[in-house]
């Protein structure tokens, strides 16, 4: 069985939901059997189908249609973290309800992309992070990152965040949206000597989220041999 994958990001806004899409898209193409998830997710509720429209563009992507309280096990109606979200709303995130969802996917599917929440220290309890999340799930993770100035320190951070946790790095995806960014030539070396982490490449600014155009771009930008090895 292939090794799942937690895309998680340097903060809150940086296109998990769309590299996770991409990756999806991809893999899917290559004849595995992917499934997706999304522990938690936050926002207003769609009015059909699944609540978040993260869920909705991922599932698609991959053609999945799991049962919401697998894919998505808790909806918060609010932009926030689990852990403020639980303070507001006194709805407490269920760690072990994640857990036992993200297992009974895994026996459902070859592997799956799990998105994570905001950056990789968001709380999720009161010294609970995602970083304790992608432990107990025990896979490894995909940094997502841009390629806006500030992003060397966010990302170095999240990084050292992950050794911290042991926990294993596939390698960085830097997401290109950013005009006035980093050229990302300059910005691949300075991550590859600053963090020991491979690049997994660099993802240009999509006008086209058809799944025929992501793949073709996605295929063309990101390293799937080193993120699947």
């Amino acid at each position: 069985m292939l090794k799942s994958l937690f895309v998680t990001g340097t903060d809150t806004d940086v296109g998990k939901t769309y590299i996770t899409v991409g990756l999806g898209v991809v893999i899917r193409k290559m004849g595995i059997d992917v499934g997706v998830m999304k522990p938690f997710a936050a926002g207003r509720a769609q009015k059909k189908g699944y609540k978040s429209k993260d869920i909705v563009m991922i599932s698609k992507a991959v053609q999945a249609c799991d049962p919401e309280n697998l894919i998505n096990p808790q909806f918060f109606p609010i932009p926030a973290s689990p852990y403020t979200a639980w303070k507001n709303l006194k709805t407490k995130p269920r760690i072990s309800t994640i857990l036992s969802s993200f297992k009974k996917l895994s026996n459902l599917h070859d592997m799956i992309l799990v998105e994570g929440m905001g950056g990789i220290m968001t709380p999720i309890l009161k010294d609970y992070y995602v970083t304790n999340l992608i432990k107990e799930m025990k896979i490894p993770a995909v940094i997502v990152t841009r390629s806006k100035i500030g992003t060397v320190n966010h990302t170095i951070m999240t990084v050292k965040m992950c050794n911290i946790y042991k926990i294993p790095i596939k390698g960085i995806i830097i997401n290109d949206f950013d005009s006035d960014g980093y050229k990302i030539k300059e910005l691949t070396r300075d991550f590859k000597s600053l963090t020991n982490v491979p690049v997994l490449g660099s993802i240009p600014f999509i006008h086209n989220f058809t799944n025929a155009s992501l793949y073709k771009i996605f295929k063309k930008n990101i390293n799937f041999k080193l993120l699947l090895k």
